[in-house]
């Protein structure tokens, strides 16, 4: 069987979600660690090393079909002075992975011994990429900006996966939504975030 030579819709979405990522990773530097976040059992470092682990290195390593190796999970990125440089340059190396339009065919490991098809890890992916983007952004008194076609892409998943994510202590309860919303506060309410949380 040949090999696909174009790419899925969803990689422009990685893209432009990886471009926001690492704006609002620059804009937190110099935000104090210990600072409260959305997501109530994690302060900003226990976020910002959950994301930068994931997001960047997790993102790259699924595309290759390779472990995260142990010196990364135990890696405390925050404490890193640079880690917003680090992290956009690791985000750019994940996207480029998935670029190749090999890492789209076929299963990943999605731990425990069960597999998903790549699509369906990479639209996760770009959930987390935005989500907890989002998360971040509120953390430190920013605006996650994503394109619409993007924010549209994550309510999709986020409606998709949200049961799943919940099995799992990802997602919080949903929040009431209206189609009357923007598809990003959708997203947000329905994985369980207040879009009006403020420090």
């Amino acid at each position: 069987m040949t090999p696909p030579t174009t790419l899925p819709a969803l990689h422009p979405r990685l893209a432009d979600a990886a471009r926001a990522a690492a704006a609002v990773a620059r804009g937190a530097a110099g935000t104090p660690l210990g600072s409260p976040t959305p997501t109530a059992d994690w302060d900003l470092r226990a976020l910002v090393d959950h994301w930068v682990l994931y997001t960047g290195y997790g993102l790259e390593h699924r595309a290759r079909r390779a472990d995260l190796p142990e010196e990364l999970v135990a890696r405390d990125f925050a404490a890193e002075p640079d880690w917003p440089q680090r992290y956009a340059e690791q985000l750019d190396r994940a996207v480029a992975a998935w670029r190749d339009p090999a890492a789209w065919q076929g299963d990943v490991d999605f731990g425990g011994g069960s597999t998903m098809p790549a699509e369906e890890i990479a639209k996760m992916n770009l959930a987390e990429l935005v989500l907890h983007g989002w998360d971040v952004a509120a953390a430190t008194g920013q605006t996650l900006e994503v394109d619409d076609e993007t924010a549209r892409a994550v309510l999709a998943v986020v409606e998709q996966y949200a049961e799943m994510f919940r099995e799992y202590a990802g997602f919080a309860d949903p929040l009431p939504v209206d189609d009357g919303m923007p598809p990003l506060e959708r997203a947000l309410r329905l994985s369980g975030r207040d879009p009006r949380w403020r420090p």
